[in-house]
């Protein structure tokens, strides 16, 4: 590993043009290895990646995240998508597009009868957000999970400052969030159905519950059922963001194969196989608000998304891509437990296996441990991280060389752990998830 590659002297440009080095936390080198992490790409396809220097890696990480869940610059859905932009992207006419996406949205989320589109998944929670405050006349919302950078969102922390604690990111900056949105949000603990309730009866003008399909674990039966009880006993709305969950285990959301019965649901991510598309699908009397309340822009009907989408979604329902998707991380779950086991390391595999992904167990340590582990999955060809986002493009052959790969690392994992040299081991700084350590 060259510390002075070219993806980091480029990162280093970056830094001093844009706040943060680029417009999303998530891939930032600092969270994985800071000052060896390839950090730009020049090319990728299927799941290789080329970077500025021409270094082939294999991604065992965030495919995008989340987005390219097709394997990068699939064949099939850059060519459907040049067609269309051959046509032109965008035009003071609308695209017809919009209007097939939307009817085949509505055919695969039969409870649905309006959908209104965006380009990223924060702007699809906020129109969500908007029409669902507007139907139930309650600006209270009550939610779990991670829903975005959004000032609806955020404003929780107004209230305390660890109030996102145990929601993906926690302790996530309120500078510029109004404070007049303090107390509009207020969060509950995923499949807690004893906090659940306490929240809503301490806020007894909750209009809408927003939550997960899934990420690292499913909802329990009796965590939704709470849900549904409570929300049609108050009139209460319910969004639930399949942003990350969605098309991974079904042709849609989470909510299809386990019962539960959102008013809205949310689309992002994997909707557009790494093309910008989001949608939020809903009930028809509740979206019909969208007309009373202004939700427009010029690019929410650029033709590239729609099209995309299209594909993607003719894709995953044809091949039934989830099935791929759910058995590819089944093998790497039961292969990181087994290699666990053999080199006696302390770690705990998650439910949701399209999203695989394993948790240390040595407090303090967890960070530098998993830093040791990307530094030499990355000598060995890996962009690897404790988490996977599973494509249609990764492949049992790929899966057996990336495991006798991860058996290697995590015999030197358990060598340096027992030795206590893990500072040492480390060429560079220790990965970092704190949000304000990577925008300084």
């Amino acid at each position: 590993m060259n510390k002075s590659n070219l993806g980091q002297k480029l990162w280093k440009r970056a830094l001093k043009a844009m706040p943060g080095g680029n417009g999303l936390l998530s891939k930032r080198p600092d969270r994985y290895l800071p000052e060896y992490w390839p950090t730009y790409y020049s090319k990728c396809k299927g799941i290789e990646i080329i970077d500025l220097n021409g270094n082939k890696f294999i991604d065992m990480a965030q495919m995008a995240v989340g987005s390219a869940i097709l394997g990068y610059s699939n064949k099939e859905l850059v060519s459907s998508v040049n067609n269309t932009s051959l046509n032109g992207v965008n035009c003071t006419l609308n695209s017809p597009e919009e209007v097939y996406l939307s009817e085949k949205l509505l055919d695969l989320n039969p409870f649905a009868g309006g959908v209104k589109f965006a380009k990223t998944g924060a702007e699809a929670m906020n129109i969500a957000i908007r029409i669902a405050r507007a139907y139930a006349n309650k600006d209270k919302v009550a939610f779990s999970g991670y829903h975005g950078w959004s000032d609806w969102y955020l404003a929780t922390n107004l209230g305390k400052s660890d109030n996102l604690k145990g929601h993906l990111l926690p302790g996530l900056s309120t500078d510029g969030v109004p404070k007049g949105l303090k107390n509009t949000v207020v969060p509950f603990i995923y499949n807690d159905v004893d906090d659940f309730k306490k929240v809503l009866i301490n806020n007894p003008d909750i209009g809408v519950i927003c939550v997960e399909g899934a990420r690292f674990d499913y909802p329990k039966d009796t965590f939704l059922k709470a849900i549904m009880d409570i929300a049609k006993k108050k009139k209460i709305i319910i969004v639930s963001d399949e942003i990350t969950s969605g098309w991974r285990v079904t042709d849609g959301g989470v909510y299809k194969i386990n019962g539960f019965k959102p008013d809205i649901v949310v689309y992002g991510k994997g909707l557009g196989g790494g093309y910008a598309i989001s949608a939020v699908v809903g009930k028809k009397n509740i979206m019909e608000v969208a007309n009373d309340t202004f939700i427009s822009s010029t690019m929410f009907t650029e033709r590239v998304g729609f099209s995309a989408a299209l594909k993607t979604i003719e894709i995953i329902c044809r091949d039934q891509v989830w099935e791929h998707l759910i058995e590819m991380g089944t093998i790497i779950g039961d292969a990181w437990m087994d290699l666990s086991i053999k080199h006696n390391l302390k770690l705990s595999i998650n439910e949701f296996k399209p999203l695989i992904s394993f948790k240390l167990d040595y407090g303090e340590k967890n960070n530098l441990i998993n830093t040791l582990f990307i530094q030499e999955m990355l000598k060995r060809g890996y962009i690897a991280s404790n988490s996977i986002y599973i494509s249609y493009a990764h492949k049992k052959t790929i899966l057996s060389k990336y495991i006798k790969a991860v058996d290697k690392v995590f015999a030197i994992m358990k060598k340096t752990i027992e030795e206590n040299k893990l500072e040492k081991k480390l060429k560079g700084s220790v990965r970092s998830d704190a949000f304000g350590r990577l925008t300084k």
